[in-house]
């Protein structure tokens, strides 16, 4: 990139909606992985675990979903409890569909990419997100109003991740 270039707006929007899209094609149920330490996440507090909240957004599960290019909005419901959530876009870690787990880890904000670029990582590797392969080991997703699920009939692996190239 040169110097005398305009900057770029975030891509992280725009790959949120395409993979939203992709998984809600594919006939998956899309889920976002949230860090809500991020200031102006607004999230009910009793959903999230360790700083994160897993959401399920797919249409059966929200009402009223905004993907803009700042901030994601929604109503949901936690517990038989309808909330507003507003996610600002960068709080969003991940974006995966929960039957498969396949989707995608977002990469940080441009402006750590360019600091990562200066430190001297290869400028493709700082501009290829990691693709997830499996479902995330984190919280039970949160907003999800398919019923109860039935237990699993053998114990259940811990997920894991990991990163295609």
């Amino acid at each position: 990139m040169t110097e005398s270039s305009t900057p770029m707006t975030s891509h992280r929007p725009y790959l949120l909606r395409a993979l939203y899209e992709w998984i809600a094609d594919n006939g998956m149920t899309p889920h976002l992985l949230v860090d809500a330490t991020r200031p102006a996440v607004q999230v009910p507090a009793h959903a999230v675990k360790d700083g994160k909240i897993v959401l399920n957004v797919a249409a059966r599960a929200v009402s009223h979903l905004e993907m803009g290019n700042d901030l994601i909005r929604f109503s949901a419901r936690f517990g038989g409890v309808s909330h507003a959530v507003s996610v600002p876009v960068g709080a969003v870690l991940a974006i995966y569909a929960r039957e498969t787990g396949q989707g995608m880890a977002l990469p940080e904000d441009s402006s750590l990419e360019e600091s990562a670029l200066d430190e001297g990582q290869d400028e493709a590797e700082a501009g290829s997100p990691p693709v997830l392969s499996a479902v995330p080991n984190d919280p039970a997703p949160e907003g999800d109003d398919d019923g109860p699920q039935p237990p699993s009939p053998s114990p259940r692996r811990g997920g894991h991740l990991r990163i295609v190239k």
